[in-house]
């Protein structure tokens, strides 16, 4: 009987960050157009495409809900050749439709894998209350202290005065208290609209201009950032935060306690995960998709693996018109820009 791969190996890195280049450069066509919609589906075929090829038998644990007839990648959903290790895997091939359709910073392309069975499924809970830091302040954060006191244990792990810390935090109504405080103390904020997986990433990355990430976001994306903040030695915890009397119902009915702090071994529990993230527009730290007149595409992304801690910043250039031997293009379908990444690439 042949030897059957039951954990994942370092190769399926790079498997998944041509996955994240796939759906980038295929989302990245509608930048600023005003259409999310289209624009979030291009990434969706562009992603489950390039899945099809990558040796793996994955489940999709974190995904866009229930199946139904759009196009989303769905919880439940099998993905890869059907070989290999088995893994648990997170996907948003657009995180931050908006930032995409409305042309701003930080929309990003992710995948998250870990080893089957390890990934929290999130079920009901589509909000959490987010902490993430890099390594130097992960043993200070605690969830449950106020944000200015987190703010001055941080400060105080960093060696920076408070006032030299920058927060990320979405831009929602809910966070006006949130604000206020980080305002008294006399931190510096980082506004978005959407986004906090990129938020998550730029708080446990020492020098991207973000020191911390604090408020509520939406737990799947939570799940997505624990396997990079994983890799990269990060602190993060977490708590749901049910917005809407419809969560807070299913959740008290499957008896969930609302005061769990939820830390990076909750979410993930394997200490072998893999994060792959390609920008579509321009953030702080990785270039966006650039198209050039030459038919070629450029792509940067990130990388990382939290078994060994390696983190790789990738740049890629994609020649999207080139030919196959027998003469016949690729075009540039969201599939065919996925194949065609497959053919060209090292």
């Amino acid at each position: 009987m042949d030897n059957v791969q039951t954990r994942p190996d370092r190769n399926l890195a790079m498997e998944l960050v041509r996955v994240t280049e796939a759906a980038a450069i295929a989302s990245a066509r509608y930048l600023g157009r005003g259409d999310k919609n289209n624009g979030d589906k291009a990434a969706v075929d562009a992603m489950r495409a390039f899945l099809e090829t990558v040796q793996m038998r994955g489940t999709v644990i974190i995904g866009e809900g229930e199946k139904d007839e759009a196009p989303m990648l769905y919880n439940g959903e099998i993905v890869g050749n059907g070989q290999g290790a088995e893994v648990d895997l997170a996907v948003d091939p657009v995180e931050g439709t908006r930032l995409l359709a409305e042309g701003r910073p930080n929309a990003v392309s992710v995948i998250a894998a870990a080893e089957k069975g390890s990934m929290w499924n999130p079920g009901s809970s589509f909000y959490m209350d987010k902490i993430v830091v890099e390594t130097l302040a992960r043993h200070v954060i605690d969830i449950n202290k106020s944000p200015s006191t987190n703010l001055v244990n941080i400060a105080e792990a960093l060696d920076r005065p408070v006032e030299d810390l920058t927060v990320f935090v979405l831009d929602k109504p809910r966070h006006a208290s949130l604000i206020e405080d980080i305002r008294q103390i006399g931190a510096r904020i980082m506004l978005s609209t959407d986004g906090d997986v990129m938020g998550a990433l730029m708080a446990a990355i020492p020098g991207t201009g973000v020191d911390v990430l604090m408020g509520v976001g939406g737990t799947p994306e939570g799940v997505i950032a624990a396997a990079a903040v994983k890799a990269l030695g990060g602190g993060m915890q977490g708590k749901r935060a049910p917005q809407k009397l419809e969560e807070k119902r299913k959740l008290r009915e499957e008896g969930v306690d609302l005061g769990q702090v939820l830390r990076l071994d909750d979410l993930i529990r394997s200490n072998n995960t893999f994060f792959a993230a390609t920008s579509i527009s321009a953030s702080s730290f990785l270039e966006g998709v650039r198209f050039d007149q030459r038919g070629g595409v450029s792509t940067e992304s990130i990388v990382t693996r939290s078994l060994t801690g390696s983190v790789r910043y990738i740049k890629g250039i994609h020649q999207l018109n080139r030919k196959f031997e027998e003469g016949g293009s690729l075009g540039t379908t969201p599939a065919h820009v996925a194949m065609d990444i497959i053919t060209t690439d090292d």
